[in-house]
Protein backbone atom coordinates (compact mmCIF):
# COMPACT_ATOMS: atom_id res chain seq x y z
CA UNK A 1 0.00 0.00 0.00
CA UNK A 2 1.28 3.44 -0.82
CA UNK A 3 1.06 6.13 1.82
CA UNK A 4 -1.59 7.93 -0.22
CA UNK A 5 -4.11 5.09 -0.01
CA UNK A 6 -6.69 4.67 2.72
CA UNK A 7 -7.38 1.15 4.07
CA UNK A 8 -10.66 -0.68 3.45
CA UNK A 9 -12.88 -1.92 6.30
CA UNK A 10 -15.38 -4.77 6.36
CA UNK A 11 -17.86 -4.35 9.20
CA UNK A 12 -20.09 -7.13 10.47
CA UNK A 13 -23.02 -4.91 11.35
CA UNK A 14 -25.57 -7.08 13.16
CA UNK A 15 -29.19 -6.06 13.64
CA UNK A 16 -30.51 -2.62 14.61
CA UNK A 17 -30.56 -3.68 18.28
CA UNK A 18 -26.76 -3.40 18.35
CA UNK A 19 -27.04 0.37 18.75
CA UNK A 20 -28.55 -0.19 22.21
CA UNK A 21 -26.58 -3.26 23.23
CA UNK A 22 -23.55 -1.44 24.65
CA UNK A 23 -22.53 -4.50 26.67
CA UNK A 24 -22.20 -6.69 23.59
CA UNK A 25 -18.53 -7.49 22.86
CA UNK A 26 -18.78 -6.09 19.32
CA UNK A 27 -19.87 -2.64 20.50
CA UNK A 28 -16.40 -1.43 21.57
CA UNK A 29 -14.89 -3.06 18.49
CA UNK A 30 -17.07 -0.93 16.24
CA UNK A 31 -16.06 2.08 18.29
CA UNK A 32 -12.39 1.19 17.85
CA UNK A 33 -12.78 1.06 14.07
CA UNK A 34 -14.65 4.36 14.13
CA UNK A 35 -11.89 6.10 16.05
CA UNK A 36 -9.26 4.63 13.77
CA UNK A 37 -11.08 6.16 10.81
CA UNK A 38 -11.68 9.59 12.31
CA UNK A 39 -8.43 9.99 14.24
CA UNK A 40 -5.87 8.19 12.05
CA UNK A 41 -7.19 7.77 8.52
CA UNK A 42 -9.03 11.12 8.50
CA UNK A 43 -10.79 10.66 5.14
CA UNK A 44 -12.61 13.40 3.27
CA UNK A 45 -15.63 11.17 2.63
CA UNK A 46 -16.98 7.66 3.26
CA UNK A 47 -18.11 5.46 0.37
CA UNK A 48 -20.09 2.56 1.81
CA UNK A 49 -21.60 -0.63 0.38
CA UNK A 50 -24.27 -2.36 2.46
CA UNK A 51 -25.80 -5.83 2.27
CA UNK A 52 -29.21 -4.17 2.39
CA UNK A 53 -29.15 -2.51 -1.02
CA UNK A 54 -29.16 -4.36 -4.33
CA UNK A 55 -29.28 -2.52 -7.64
CA UNK A 56 -29.90 -4.45 -10.85
CA UNK A 57 -28.39 -7.72 -12.03
CA UNK A 58 -25.84 -5.78 -14.07
CA UNK A 59 -26.43 -2.25 -12.78
CA UNK A 60 -25.11 -0.43 -9.72
CA UNK A 61 -26.99 2.41 -8.07
CA UNK A 62 -25.27 5.31 -6.31
CA UNK A 63 -26.93 7.76 -3.96
CA UNK A 64 -26.31 11.20 -5.44
CA UNK A 65 -28.60 13.10 -3.06
CA UNK A 66 -27.01 15.19 -0.33
CA UNK A 67 -29.96 15.14 2.06
CA UNK A 68 -32.23 12.13 2.52
CA UNK A 69 -34.10 10.42 5.34
CA UNK A 70 -32.86 7.26 7.04
CA UNK A 71 -34.40 3.98 5.90
CA UNK A 72 -35.88 1.89 8.72
CA UNK A 73 -35.66 -1.38 6.81
CA UNK A 74 -36.44 -3.73 9.69
CA UNK A 75 -39.68 -5.02 11.14
CA UNK A 76 -41.37 -5.81 14.47
CA UNK A 77 -38.97 -3.84 16.62
CA UNK A 78 -40.05 -1.45 19.39
CA UNK A 79 -41.38 1.91 18.24
CA UNK A 80 -38.41 3.91 19.46
CA UNK A 81 -36.17 2.13 16.94
CA UNK A 82 -38.06 3.95 14.20
CA UNK A 83 -37.38 7.33 15.77
CA UNK A 84 -33.61 6.96 15.84
CA UNK A 85 -31.54 9.55 14.01
CA UNK A 86 -28.06 9.64 12.55
CA UNK A 87 -27.00 13.03 11.19
CA UNK A 88 -25.44 12.61 7.78
CA UNK A 89 -24.94 14.38 4.49
CA UNK A 90 -24.12 13.03 1.06
CA UNK A 91 -21.76 14.41 -1.56
CA UNK A 92 -22.81 14.85 -5.16
CA UNK A 93 -19.17 15.36 -6.13
CA UNK A 94 -18.02 12.06 -4.62
CA UNK A 95 -21.10 10.24 -5.95
CA UNK A 96 -20.37 11.50 -9.47
CA UNK A 97 -16.78 10.30 -9.10
CA UNK A 98 -18.04 6.84 -8.12
CA UNK A 99 -20.31 6.78 -11.16
CA UNK A 100 -17.42 7.88 -13.37
CA UNK A 101 -15.13 5.11 -12.12
CA UNK A 102 -17.81 2.46 -12.52
CA UNK A 103 -18.58 3.48 -16.10
CA UNK A 104 -14.87 3.69 -16.97
CA UNK A 105 -14.60 0.07 -15.86
CA UNK A 106 -17.52 -1.12 -17.95
CA UNK A 107 -20.10 -1.25 -15.16
CA UNK A 108 -23.57 0.13 -15.81
CA UNK A 109 -24.37 2.67 -13.10
CA UNK A 110 -27.02 5.26 -12.34
CA UNK A 111 -27.52 7.91 -9.71
CA UNK A 112 -30.56 7.76 -7.43
CA UNK A 113 -31.87 9.52 -4.34
CA UNK A 114 -31.89 7.08 -1.44
CA UNK A 115 -31.35 7.30 2.31
CA UNK A 116 -28.95 5.22 4.37
CA UNK A 117 -30.26 1.78 5.33
CA UNK A 118 -29.71 0.20 8.73
CA UNK A 119 -26.73 -1.77 7.41
CA UNK A 120 -25.00 1.61 7.49
CA UNK A 121 -26.57 3.92 10.04
CA UNK A 122 -27.19 1.48 12.92
CA UNK A 123 -23.58 0.27 13.09
CA UNK A 124 -22.28 3.76 12.30
CA UNK A 125 -24.08 4.98 15.43
CA UNK A 126 -21.83 2.58 17.35
CA UNK A 127 -18.68 3.44 15.42
CA UNK A 128 -19.27 7.18 15.30
CA UNK A 129 -21.33 8.26 18.33
CA UNK A 130 -22.39 11.88 17.99
CA UNK A 131 -21.17 12.93 21.42
CA UNK A 132 -17.72 11.35 21.47
CA UNK A 133 -16.63 10.56 17.90
CA UNK A 134 -18.86 12.29 15.34
CA UNK A 135 -18.34 11.56 11.67
CA UNK A 136 -18.08 14.98 10.12
CA UNK A 137 -17.57 13.95 6.50
CA UNK A 138 -20.05 13.06 3.74
CA UNK A 139 -21.35 9.51 3.31
CA UNK A 140 -22.12 8.15 -0.15
CA UNK A 141 -23.85 4.77 -0.23
CA UNK A 142 -23.50 2.46 -3.22
CA UNK A 143 -25.53 -0.66 -3.99
CA UNK A 144 -24.47 -4.23 -4.60
CA UNK A 145 -25.54 -6.06 -7.73
CA UNK A 146 -28.77 -8.03 -7.53
CA UNK A 147 -26.82 -11.23 -8.01
CA UNK A 148 -24.76 -13.76 -6.07
CA UNK A 149 -21.80 -13.66 -8.44
CA UNK A 150 -18.60 -13.38 -6.35
CA UNK A 151 -16.37 -12.23 -9.22
CA UNK A 152 -18.87 -9.59 -10.30
CA UNK A 153 -18.69 -8.09 -6.81
CA UNK A 154 -14.93 -8.48 -6.51
CA UNK A 155 -14.55 -6.60 -9.80
CA UNK A 156 -16.94 -3.95 -8.51
CA UNK A 157 -14.45 -3.35 -5.74
CA UNK A 158 -11.58 -3.18 -8.21
CA UNK A 159 -13.47 -0.52 -10.14
CA UNK A 160 -13.58 1.85 -7.17
CA UNK A 161 -10.06 1.22 -5.88
CA UNK A 162 -8.93 4.64 -7.10
CA UNK A 163 -11.18 6.29 -4.51
CA UNK A 164 -8.66 5.27 -1.86
CA UNK A 165 -5.91 7.42 -3.33
CA UNK A 166 -8.31 10.38 -3.35
CA UNK A 167 -8.72 10.42 0.45
CA UNK A 168 -12.01 8.53 0.44
CA UNK A 169 -12.71 5.75 2.94
CA UNK A 170 -14.26 2.58 1.49
CA UNK A 171 -16.38 0.66 4.01
CA UNK A 172 -18.26 -2.54 3.22
CA UNK A 173 -20.97 -3.70 5.60
CA UNK A 174 -22.39 -7.22 5.97
CA UNK A 175 -21.82 -10.22 8.26
CA UNK A 176 -19.08 -12.86 8.23
CA UNK A 177 -21.72 -15.51 9.03
CA UNK A 178 -25.42 -14.68 8.82
CA UNK A 179 -28.14 -17.29 9.27
CA UNK A 180 -31.28 -15.71 10.70
CA UNK A 181 -33.03 -19.07 10.61
CA UNK A 182 -30.60 -20.38 13.22
CA UNK A 183 -31.18 -17.60 15.74
CA UNK A 184 -33.63 -19.48 17.97
CA UNK A 185 -30.97 -20.94 20.27
CA UNK A 186 -29.20 -17.59 20.57
CA UNK A 187 -32.45 -15.82 21.41
CA UNK A 188 -33.04 -18.47 24.10
CA UNK A 189 -29.67 -17.60 25.64
CA UNK A 190 -27.44 -20.25 24.10
CA UNK A 191 -24.60 -18.49 22.25
CA UNK A 192 -22.72 -21.71 21.44
CA UNK A 193 -21.49 -21.35 17.85
CA UNK A 194 -23.07 -23.62 15.29
CA UNK A 195 -20.52 -25.94 13.62
CA UNK A 196 -20.95 -24.10 10.31
CA UNK A 197 -20.35 -20.76 12.05
CA UNK A 198 -16.95 -21.91 13.23
CA UNK A 199 -15.95 -23.66 10.02
CA UNK A 200 -17.03 -20.88 7.67
CA UNK A 201 -15.60 -18.10 9.83
CA UNK A 202 -12.24 -19.87 9.72
CA UNK A 203 -12.43 -20.44 5.97
CA UNK A 204 -13.32 -16.81 5.36
CA UNK A 205 -10.29 -15.69 7.34
CA UNK A 206 -8.00 -17.97 5.35
CA UNK A 207 -9.34 -16.67 2.04
CA UNK A 208 -9.62 -12.98 2.91
CA UNK A 209 -6.12 -12.81 4.41
CA UNK A 210 -4.44 -14.85 1.66
CA UNK A 211 -1.93 -13.58 -0.88
CA UNK A 212 -3.74 -10.85 -2.86
CA UNK A 213 -2.72 -12.54 -6.12
CA UNK A 214 -4.66 -15.65 -5.06
CA UNK A 215 -7.38 -13.96 -3.02
CA UNK A 216 -10.11 -13.55 -5.63
CA UNK A 217 -10.11 -17.23 -6.58
CA UNK A 218 -9.87 -18.38 -2.97
CA UNK A 219 -12.76 -16.16 -1.93
CA UNK A 220 -14.92 -17.27 -4.86
CA UNK A 221 -14.34 -20.87 -3.77
CA UNK A 222 -16.00 -20.07 -0.43
CA UNK A 223 -19.42 -20.02 -2.10
CA UNK A 224 -18.96 -23.62 -3.22
CA UNK A 225 -18.16 -24.97 0.24
CA UNK A 226 -20.68 -27.47 1.69
CA UNK A 227 -21.23 -25.18 4.70
CA UNK A 228 -21.71 -22.01 2.61
CA UNK A 229 -25.52 -22.13 2.46
CA UNK A 230 -25.69 -22.91 6.16
CA UNK A 231 -23.51 -19.93 7.02
CA UNK A 232 -25.29 -17.75 4.45
CA UNK A 233 -28.66 -19.02 3.18
CA UNK A 234 -28.41 -16.02 0.84
CA UNK A 235 -25.07 -14.42 0.05
CA UNK A 236 -26.11 -10.77 0.37
CA UNK A 237 -24.31 -10.32 3.72
CA UNK A 238 -21.16 -12.07 2.47
CA UNK A 239 -20.72 -10.27 -0.85
CA UNK A 240 -19.70 -6.90 0.66
CA UNK A 241 -16.36 -8.36 1.76
CA UNK A 242 -15.75 -9.36 -1.87
CA UNK A 243 -16.17 -5.71 -2.84
CA UNK A 244 -13.80 -4.70 -0.06
CA UNK A 245 -11.17 -7.25 -1.10
CA UNK A 246 -11.43 -6.09 -4.70
CA UNK A 247 -11.00 -2.45 -3.68
CA UNK A 248 -7.95 -3.48 -1.65
CA UNK A 249 -5.93 -4.29 -4.77
CA UNK A 250 -2.53 -5.61 -3.70
CA UNK A 251 -3.09 -4.84 -0.02
CA UNK A 252 -3.40 -7.79 2.33
CA UNK A 253 -6.41 -8.41 4.52
CA UNK A 254 -6.32 -8.75 8.29
CA UNK A 255 -9.03 -10.02 10.57
CA UNK A 256 -9.11 -7.48 13.37
CA UNK A 257 -11.51 -9.37 15.63
CA UNK A 258 -14.16 -12.05 15.59
CA UNK A 259 -16.91 -13.46 17.76
CA UNK A 260 -18.72 -16.62 16.75
CA UNK A 261 -22.14 -16.43 18.34
CA UNK A 262 -24.78 -19.02 17.52
CA UNK A 263 -25.55 -18.76 13.80
CA UNK A 264 -23.65 -15.49 13.43
CA UNK A 265 -20.04 -14.35 13.15
CA UNK A 266 -19.11 -10.77 13.93
CA UNK A 267 -15.68 -10.80 12.24
CA UNK A 268 -14.27 -7.37 11.41
CA UNK A 269 -11.59 -6.94 8.73
CA UNK A 270 -9.22 -4.30 7.45
CA UNK A 271 -7.42 -4.42 4.12
CA UNK A 272 -4.26 -2.35 4.00
CA UNK A 273 -2.44 -0.53 6.76
CA UNK A 274 -3.34 2.65 8.57
CA UNK A 275 -0.98 5.48 7.77
CA UNK A 276 -1.64 7.98 10.58
CA UNK A 277 -1.70 11.57 9.42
Amino acid sequence: MTKSQTPVYFISHGGPNIMYDTSHPVYPQLGKIGKEITQKVKPKAIVVFSAHWQGGKSTIEVNTAEKTDLIYDFYNFPRHYYKETFPNVGSKKVAERVLELLRENGIEARGVARGLDHGVWACFKCAFPEDTNPLNVPIVQVSLFDSEDPDQHYNLGKAVQALRSEENQVVVSGMAVHNLGGLKALLMGDATPEPYTTSFDSALKEAATSNPKERQARMAALLKRPDARQAHPTFDHLLPIFIGAGAAGDDRGERLWTLEEGSMSWAQYRFGEVDAK
